[in-house]
């Protein structure tokens, strides 16, 4: 049986992790994250963003926020425009060790034999 404090440790990793799943869970947001890695250390403004997209100003600037929130994206201004660039790092650690955590959980349970007894197979 797993130990309930690393599930509950889990859980919070999950909680974590969760603005950032959401967020990557949508076409949109997955298709600005490429554009904004592909437009280099000099980020790019909204108004390229859109000229590469079907999507109007204010509908990029909605999924921006999305994904500034979730610590995706960190708008630096310049001026008068704002470059977005990506900022993984916390991002990517969360996961990682969500990941991790997961991973030690299911060595554990086949180190210890666990079967699976609810489909009545061994």
């Amino acid at each position: 049986m797993t130990d309930k404090k690393e599930l509950q440790k889990i859980y919070t990793m999950f909680h974590l992790c969760a603005p950032l799943f959401i967020a990557l869970g949508d076409e949109v947001r997955q298709q600005l994250v490429l554009d904004i890695v592909d437009a280099g250390e000099g980020g790019i403004n909204v108004s390229n963003l859109a000229a590469k997209s079907h999507l109007s100003r204010p509908a990029i600037s909605h999924h921006l926020k999305v994904l500034k929130n979730c610590g995706l994206v960190k708008p630096v201004k310049d001026g008068t425009q704002i470059f977005y660039h990506i900022d993984l790092k916390e991002n990517l650690d969360n996961v990682s060790d969500l990941v991790s955590a997961i991973q030690n959980v299911l060595e554990k349970m086949n180190n210890s034999g666990t079967k699976n007894t609810r489909s009545g197979h061994p």
